[in-house]
């Protein structure tokens, strides 16, 4: 509220607002909670939960809005301690309100900022408005606002970005996730096992270790008992990497022609050198790292690597090279500090992570494979990470102290390789981004059969289809009125402020609506339709300038000046109720539904299921 009220004191004279005005805009979306829990709360409400018990975790997503969701828990009495595990489950006596009403109050600051922006692009209080009438009778941002979700954070300050820069214009005219990062990374968070402690610095004969990719979210070299399916390569142990702390991601460090114990106190201490050729055996199931010239399960043209051998006993498909970056031959290995590669000796190929995700049967762990191309990049470089040799003495790992700096850049970019790489779960309702601006297919929040409330997360149509044609109808207007002003056609005044706005202002927000809508075609990660609220904030606001200045542009050719009001006042009017009619027939998306679903006759919401693919 102090925020708004700053924005709203902060305007020129020449747009001064009714207060009144903005007051119940923001008022208008207060009544917009419902008392269940739904789909991502579970999901976000954890991570809140994480962060008022002081838990690492890792998410692809920034942290800002999963803090701001801890602390408005935190700050309302919620413990921390509800577990959050699934859709329905009762909150009963935990205190969540403070977390959606947190999300809640956000969600309606959209209606202002996008009042006040239309306001100062187009100078137009009924643009404005028409735009806030949509935003407040829309279902899908009711919704979205509604529960403990990002959304609502992300578009909060999506819309306050934007408001501050067309105002700036104006006026110048250990948690589950540590195994992503790497180990200085990881010795940073209290609770790692590489956080203040010390262990054996120089790489021995006998050491039990872990080995983590350089590339980010590489994973941890790491295998188990279960074999490649039938028709992928050799039917052998599968070697996966794998992004979490594991017992499976331990190997023992044998010599290639040597199998004896080398844990026995009294065997002298020999430490591995630039150039050896090693064997490292897997200590779970004690097969040894195994390559061959069988074509590797996604990438092609790079050779399977596999568990093989019984009890360490293999063949020579089992022998690497290890080589330090920048080392000369015979050089000790440092633990943790020293990038290394492994070389198969028989093939002459590089160990490597592909950053792949395997299917089921590889428990969509990330695929590692042995490259014939020799060009040397993260994706081929380890080091080793645990160390554990009871002969060695220890080193302190403060020598491994990243600056704030790398710790902050590391963090930004797991979460992007994270994010990008998401894959959708068993009977997720996943949608594509053409499906989004015709409102072609919802997604379920919750309640599943005839006595559940229902919420199903949906725009009203009226108003996403009424975006959807403006969009075209700002085109063909903006490249008319492109025209005219090219051949020199000369315009009154008043049409040419309209076409400034629609230029000038109409055109800031078209390229907001480019920018947040079309990149979602270029990515390889599973979507959803919560993706194109963003955009559809933007098609919202063209909706009221576009609409706006076509009125005033038909009233303009009218001579009489009450005619031409009434052209316009009734213009607005007209679509003003069409949005609060068709919020009416549909407000019960947001609020729940109860009873037969919506091809039932019975069914309170019988024919209004107007496309096949809604599922109400």
């Amino acid at each position: 509220m102090a925020l708004t009220l700053f924005i709203m004191k902060s305007m020129s004279k020449k747009t001064s607002l009714d207060f009144l005005t903005v007051f119940i805009i923001i008022a208008g979306w207060w009544w917009l909670f419902f008392f269940f829990p739904s789909w991502d709360e579970t999901h976000f409400g954890k991570m809140g939960s994480y962060y008022i018990n002081r838990t690492f975790f890792f998410d692809v997503h920034p942290p800002l809005g999963k803090m701001l969701i801890g602390l408005a828990g935190y700050l309302s009495g919620y413990d921390g301690t509800f577990p959050f595990q699934k859709p329905g489950d009762r909150y009963e006596q935990h205190n969540y309100m403070g977390m959606r009403g947190f999300c809640a109050f956000l969600g309606s600051c959209l209606v202002p900022f996008a009042y006040l922006t239309v306001l100062e692009l187009s100078k137009s209080l009924p643009a404005a408005l028409l735009t806030a009438f949509i935003l407040i009778f829309d279902t899908g941002c009711i919704t979205l606002s509604q529960y403990i979700l990002l959304d609502p954070i992300l578009m909060f300050f999506l819309m306050g970005a934007v408001l501050s820069m067309v105002k700036s214009n104006s006026s110048a005219d250990s948690g589950p996730g540590d195994g992503f990062f790497s180990s200085a990374f990881q010795s940073q968070l209290i609770g790692n096992n590489l956080h203040n402690v010390s262990i054996p610095e120089h790489l021995a004969y006998g050491s039990v270790v872990t080995m983590k990719n350089l590339r980010m979210a590489g994973g941890y070299l790491h295998s188990h008992w279960h074999l490649y399916p039938e028709g992928i390569g050799a039917r052998q142990q599968q070697v996966t990497a794998y992004l979490h702390k594991d017992l499976n991601n331990l190997w023992i460090i044998k010599k290639h022609d040597l199998d004896t114990d080398l844990s026995d106190p009294s065997s002298p201490v020999e430490f591995v050198r630039h150039g050896d050729i090693i064997r490292l055996q897997h200590k779970e199931t004690s097969r040894n790292l195994h390559s061959h010239q069988h074509e590797a399960p996604l990438t092609r043209k790079h050779f399977q690597v596999t568990g093989y051998g019984i009890n360490g006993t293999g063949d020579s498909n089992d022998f690497w090279r290890i080589e330090v970056v920048g080392r000369k031959t015979g050089k000790l290995i440092k633990v943790l500090r020293s990038q290394i590669r492994l070389t198969h000796v028989a093939t002459g190929c590089i160990l490597g992570s592909s950053g792949k995700t395997l299917p089921k049967w590889g428990w969509e762990q990330v695929e590692v494979t042995c490259t014939p191309y020799l060009k040397e990049t993260p994706n081929s470089l380890w080091n080793f990470e645990d160390h554990v040799n009871p002969k060695l003495p220890n080193i302190s790992l403060d020598v491994l102290k990243p600056s704030f700096a790398e710790i902050l850049l590391e963090s930004h970019m797991v979460m992007i390789r994270g994010n990008s790489g998401l894959k959708p779960k068993d009977n997720e309702v996943t949608s594509k981004p053409w499906h989004w601006p015709i409102n072609y297919q919802g997604l379920r929040f919750s309640g599943v059969n005839e006595t559940d409330y229902r919420v199903y997360l949906l725009g009203n149509p009226v108003i996403w289809w009424l975006n959807l044609v403006t969009i075209g109808l700002y085109l063909l207007i903006t490249v008319s009125t492109a025209v005219a002003l090219k051949r020199g056609v000369q315009l009154t005044s008043e049409l040419k402020e309209l076409s400034r706005v629609v230029l000038h202002g109409g055109g800031q927000i078209m390229l907001g609506w480019l920018l947040h809508y079309l990149p979602f075609f270029m990515m390889g990660r599973v979507l959803y339709f919560h993706h194109y609220f963003p955009a559809m904030l933007f098609s919202s606001m063209l909706t009221g300038i576009t609409w706006d200045t076509l009125l005033k542009f038909c009233a303009g050719f009218l001579s009489p000046s009450t005619t031409a009001r009434k052209v316009y006042g009734g213009g607005f009017l007209v679509l003003i109720l069409l949005i609060l009619y068709s919020f009416y027939l549909f407000h019960p998306l947001s609020y729940g539904m109860i009873g037969p679903m919506a091809s039932d006759p019975s069914s309170p919401m019988a024919g209004l299921r107007w496309m096949d693919s809604w599922e109400f």
